[in-house]
């Protein structure tokens, strides 16, 4: 069970593909957790949805997206103004969380009453576009020849995001290790205060008793 969830989360982070929807100038953001030097695709498609009538409307004119990817160092990877539909690309300079934000640039909703924007979006990790370089394939060896060094990059990609979330179990393990000992370490420390408080207490109630001829 441990091994399927593995993989299904994996995959997941892989190629991960979506929609929701957003007002005007409304900010949407999403984060990836990606190992270092990796390159991140994300594609992306903005349509007009009348929330009332359930169906697509014709898209405001000048509509476009602003996608805005940066780190939780605030280092900025790539800001930069696309059309209705478009594709990015980054490559990771760190391990860690990376947050992909994306914001309409229309203003224009308002007078179509209860409309959204859906923006169907789709992020994939670690892999390079193939279907362009098949379609200049001349030959099928040199298909084949794109098709393997396609299966070798995802190989290499699934190797370094199993080092990276080994490295992350590692640290994980650490921080509770520490935490754990911190944690004993508070506990002998409560009871010695206890002990302390308990003890004090009782050689004040002896010397209360003595002072007063009780015992």
């Amino acid at each position: 069970m441990q091994t399927l969830t593995f993989v299904f989360s994996f995959y997941f982070s892989l190629s991960t593909a979506f929609y929701f929807h957003v007002g005007e100038r409304e900010e949407k953001c999403i984060i990836e957790d990606i190992p270092s030097d990796t390159l991140i695709t994300g594609t992306f498609k903005i349509q007009q949805w009348d929330i009332h009538r359930q169906d697509f409307l014709e898209s405001a004119p000048g509509l476009g997206m602003f996608v805005t990817v940066t780190t939780y160092n605030d280092e900025v990877l790539l800001s930069k103004l696309y059309g209705p539909q478009g594709r990015f690309y980054f490559t990771s300079h760190s391990p860690g969380e990376h947050i992909i934000c994306l914001e309409s640039n229309s203003t224009r909703l308002v007078s179509f009453g209860g409309s959204k924007l859906r923006i169907h979006l789709e992020i994939r990790v670690g892999q390079h576009d193939l279907d362009a370089a098949i379609a200049q394939a001349k030959d099928k060896v040199n298909e084949v020849s794109f098709k393997l060094e396609h299966l070798i990059e995802q190989i290499e990609q699934i190797v370094k995001e199993q080092n990276y979330q080994r490295d992350r179990e590692e640290n994980f393990r650490m921080i509770s290790e520490d935490t754990n000992g911190n944690v004993l370490w508070w506990a002998f420390a409560q009871t010695l205060i206890f002990i302390s408080i308990g003890i004090f207490q009782m050689k004040y109630l002896k010397d209360f008793f003595i002072a007063k001829k009780l015992v």
